[in-house]
């Protein structure tokens, strides 16, 4: 579809990735109309659709998961629908797939191309290690480990109370950065993006590309803050058969 996202960075030649939007599905509103979420109140023939939209455009199978913010990692089967928040695959066809709606999604490859990952990272699988536990998925030295963060809440948008700055700082005290002073008495302006870039960093990951669109001002996602009754977009990584 025109407008989805083909991520920009120096990932081997076989291991491809996209980014949907909410263009070029059969939802309608407030859904419309691409929507990928299964568990959103949507109509499931349409989701139904737009999935099968989405396979047609690439040759791969997505495995979906049921999502909880939490920090499970299991490896991608597209046969079944495994609660995690994070996927791997070793298997070329196979789509780690995370979907959101303001949440980070983050996807990994390591620079062989023999392995990929997606996570799915709000603030509570982020705080509580999802990157760190889909690192240790994948088995691979952290140095050759490249990292993509996709569509996101910004830093403008992301207001939070002192409890989420305390959970990031409680791990690594450099998470202060990541927040300034909200115009409101004691909340906080947090930067998701800048959180993951930190959390990665201190595990050696240091190759991380991407970052800075908003999906709270970018009407080409959806967002739950802009409208707790939306759909769910999906980045999806996968190796070329």
């Amino acid at each position: 579809m025109s407008d989805w996202l083909i991520p920009d960075w120096p990932a081997p030649a076989r291991v491809k990735a996209c980014v949907t939007t909410r263009e070029g599905g059969v939802s309608l509103a407030p859904f419309d109309s691409l929507n990928l979420g299964d568990h959103v109140g949507d109509d499931p023939a349409a989701v139904a659709e737009n999935r099968r939209r989405l396979t047609d455009q690439f040759v791969m199978r997505p495995a979906w998961l049921q999502q909880v913010h939490g920090i499970d990692v299991v490896e991608a089967d597209p046969a079944r629908v495994a609660t995690a928040d994070a996927s791997w695959s070793a298997t070329p066809g196979i789509a780690c797939t995370a979907m959101t709606a303001d949440c980070l999604p983050v996807l990994f490859c390591n620079r062989a191309g023999t392995h990929v990952a997606a996570a799915h990272a709000g603030w509570r699988g982020l705080a509580n290690g999802v990157l760190e536990a889909t690192l240790d998925s994948l088995q691979q030295p952290t140095e050759e480990i490249l990292a993509w963060l996709g569509p996101a809440i910004g830093p403008q948008a992301f207001e939070v109370g002192p409890e989420v700055r305390e959970a990031f700082i409680a791990h690594l005290p450099s998470a202060d950065q990541a927040f300034a002073p909200s115009p409101n008495a004691g909340k906080f302006l947090a930067d998701i993006y800048a959180l993951a870039r930190l959390r990665l960093a201190a595990r050696g990951v240091t190759a991380v590309y991407g970052g800075g669109l908003c999906t709270v001002t970018d009407p080409r996602f959806f967002s739950y803050r802009r409208n707790p009754r939306t759909g769910r977009f999906a980045s999806l990584i996968w190796l070329e058969r």
